[in-house]
């Protein structure tokens, strides 16, 4: 094992699965994947970064996270009834997503139930209220070179404006 910790502008090469737990009480195991990153340049999921400060080459971590770190939390208020008007019909199928393009914005939400002139419509994003438990073995870590940190930099600000 390396005796080097992982800190600010450590580039860290990990192998992870995915267990996503659904709403309702179930699971559902992802791959196995690789991936690497620059730890403290290229933002990470705030409980995934908790965990790997300070590890080294070799540890496996078990990380929770939350809904409201992932993918949001869900919101029962975003539940609500809506009129049938305006809808296209054969697009209100119950458990499936209905999306059409309104006065120039996008509409979209899951059908609960069809009623004789309303819709019950789920306005959560799909993946709202899941969480995940992340199996991770930090298989490399090492000093970035001063054009890695650069690189990643950029690479993380065109995501974080939706450029990447």
């Amino acid at each position: 094992m390396s005796e080097e910790k992982i800190t600010k502008n450590t580039l860290v090469h990990l192998r992870y699965r995915i267990t996503t737990l659904l709403r309702d009480g179930t699971s559902k195991e992802g791959k196995e994947e690789q991936f690497s990153f620059i730890f403290g340049v290229e933002r990470q999921v705030p409980s995934l970064e908790r965990a790997l400060e300070g590890a080294r080459v070799g540890d496996r971590l078990k990380v929770s996270i939350a809904p409201g770190e992932i993918y949001g939390e869900y919101d029962q208020c975003l539940i609500a009834e809506i009129p049938k008007k305006g809808l296209l019909k054969q697009r209100l199928k119950e458990g499936q997503y209905y999306r059409q393009v309104r006065q120039g914005c996008l509409v979209s939400f899951k059908v609960l139930e069809v009623r004789p002139d309303t819709v019950l419509a789920d306005f959560n994003k799909p993946l709202a209220g899941i969480a995940v438990l992340m199996d991770v073995e930090i298989l490399g870590a090492r000093p970035a070179t001063p054009d890695e940190i650069i690189s990643a930099a950029e690479a993380d600000y065109k995501r974080s404006i939706g450029c990447g």
